[in-house]
């Protein structure tokens, strides 16, 4: 019996046999072609981009109804990433000038763009790197001839890989696999958000398992804490087959609880609301009982593409999403992008420092450039009359950033008056609570907002100074370390004494091991991937707000990360 331990990324757990699938980074040789071979090699590589483009479009046109609506999103994202010039046309041109082997000329286009987002400090956006390896592995295959069989994959099997693309997921869906494994990946990694859409546990960032398992192997893969067993004994498979048993939620619970109110069992309402950000969330949001958006997330209109969308096009866009959820709250998060995150529809956004985590990005772009901001403002000004609209500014760290906000606002209003244009006035401003200074100056910030949400994605990694995508740093990436807890108590404390509401829209308000310290914190407002509200919910249905506010409170003056794990495991086992 062997342990492996990874980050866990989808809460379950599965016992079965693996499925041992090959698929690391083809072995390429660099050649320099005679001239006369050129032309042939051009024609070769485009006829492989073109296998590819079919493939995807055969794979996207025989999705299941049943499969999550983040797939067909996903495999969409890939098609316009191999449309894309800088994959498709540099390495014709590297071919036709420095006379490369397309195979070649295609990696190291790749390995150029790979480096660029390799200095991006967003984690969300810096994991699209592996969106361009995907793809470009996938070219490389049918240029090499490469090809892995899966048809022996099985109804059971748990996939055990390097990685994996979006578009794998639907041959999953189709064979009923029970767990993915990589060793690549990370929290917000693909196989990630779509192992939580499927309802399947996952661990990533495994590193070696594809070293240690054979197909055919008994394992076990716990994605609540990460670890998978290989091979283990008979004490070991009781154990977690009564774990499963204790944690599973069945359909007929998932449909019973979208029903029922989301309040705790002394009757404090909770708010579970839904984060958004490509199409096809917005029906895995309804489908999930979400009581509203509590973060759409903006940039991704402006991604892949070489002009930036227009007033017209953002307003078409953001009232889709609002007519979707008639009477419930839209919070639009004004566009998260900038000097970490290139993308060449903004003029000036490619910028790389050697910290980005300190340049032009998110609220200091926009304020730099309100050509950019300005037609953002108006179209959710705009769209804010077919709904309950709340617009959110990312990544504030002073009260300047904001007064110059508002300052915008009264422009757009009144040019927005002057053409006699509709809109609501009147709707809410909040901030996301993000940078720790933001966190320590929630006070100051409560005063002027009309509500705050704490991002932890970036609280966290800012705070502890370190980067949760970083395989060879991630195991430090702590929600419960002490500074953080503070930071979020304070936010929740300030929101509080001002009276305006305090939400939580990071990965933490969607994981089942933080939900009863936060409530017992005094949050009230949970946004989270569309997949794990039922989960979420059930948790809160079952704990009482004022026996956990004493617990809170003690595990609060704690300093010590041990002693805080065992603080919140006796929080989590409270009877309700």
């Amino acid at each position: 019996m062997l342990a492996l331990y990874g980050t866990g990324v989808s809460n379950g757990i599965s016992i079965g046999k693996a499925y041992v699938l090959q698929s690391s980074k083809p072995q390429i040789i660099e050649q320099v072609l005679p001239e006369h071979k050129v032309d042939n090699e051009v024609e070769h590589f485009l006829r492989s981009v073109e296998v590819v483009r079919r493939e995807l479009q055969e794979i996207r046109k025989h999705i299941p109804m049943n499969a999550p609506p983040e797939t067909a999103g996903f495999v969409d994202m890939h098609l316009m990433i191999l449309e894309d010039k800088m994959l498709s046309d540099a390495p014709i041109a590297m071919i036709r000038e420095q006379r490369l082997n397309a195979a070649w000329a295609l990696q190291k286009q790749s390995d150029l763009l790979c480096n660029k987002f390799d200095k991006m400090d967003d984690p969300y956006l810096r994991n699209k790197k592996n969106d361009i390896i995907q793809v470009v592995n996938r070219v490389l295959r049918v240029l090499l001839g490469i090809y892995e069989s899966t048809t022996e994959i099985q109804e059971g099997h748990i996939i055990i890989a390097n990685d994996l693309a979006p578009a794998d997921t639907v041959l999953f869906k189709k064979n009923k696999i029970k767990a993915f494994v990589t060793d690549l990946g990370g929290p917000i990694s693909h196989t990630a958000i779509l192992a939580r859409s499927l309802g399947i546990p996952a661990i990533v960032a495994l590193h070696q398992s594809t070293s240690y398992i054979r197909t055919g192997d008994n394992i076990v893969v716990d994605g609540n804490k990460g670890v998978l067993t290989i091979n283990p004994d008979k004490a070991t498979i009781s154990y977690y087959k009564k774990r499963k048993l204790q944690t599973r939620l069945s359909k007929y619970e998932f449909d019973s609880l979208k029903r029922k109110k989301s309040q705790t069992h002394d009757r404090k309402k909770i708010k579970l609301l839904a984060n958004i950000e490509l199409p096809g969330d917005i029906t895995a949001a309804m489908n999930s009982g979400a009581a509203g958006i509590g973060l759409y997330r903006t940039e991704f209109l402006f991604m892949n593409r070489v002009n930036p969308p227009d007033e017209e096009e953002q307003y078409r866009a953001y009232t889709k999403v609002i007519k979707r959820f008639p009477n419930m709250p839209v919070t639009i998060r004004t566009l998260d992008i900038g000097a970490d995150k290139p993308t060449n529809s903004v003029p000036g956004a490619i910028d790389i420092r050697s910290n980005p985590a300190m340049g032009l990005r998110a609220i200091r772009l926009c304020l730099s450039d309100t050509s950019l901001f300005k037609p953002q403002l108006k179209a959710i000004f705009r769209a804010s009359i077919h709904g309950k609209v709340q617009l959110m500014i990312p990544m504030l760290s002073n009260l300047d950033e904001l007064f110059r906000v508002f300052d915008l606002i009264d422009e757009i209003q009144h040019e927005l008056k002057r053409s006699k244009t509709r809109f609501n006035a009147n709707i809410p401003v909040g901030g996301m609570i993000e940078v720790p200074a933001a966190a320590i100056a929630a006070q100051a910030f409560s005063k002027h907002l009309d509500f705050m949400s704490i991002g932890t994605n970036d609280l966290i990694q800012y705070t502890l100074a370190i980067d949760r995508v970083n395989d060879a740093v991630n195991y430090l990436y702590d929600p419960s370390h002490p500074a953080i807890l503070q930071l979020i108590a304070n936010t929740i404390k300030a929101g509080r004494a001002a009276n305006i509401p305090v939400a939580m829209c990071g990965e933490m308000a969607g994981d089942p091991k933080y939900i009863r310290l936060l409530l017992g914190m005094g949050l009230r407002e949970f946004s989270m991937h569309p997949a794990m509200l039922m989960d979420i919910k059930k948790i809160i249905r079952k704990s009482n707000t004022s026996e956990l506010g004493k617990q809170a409170n003690r595990l609060l003056k704690l300093h010590s990360n041990e002693k805080i794990g065992e603080m919140l495991d006796t929080i989590n086992t409270l009877d309700r």
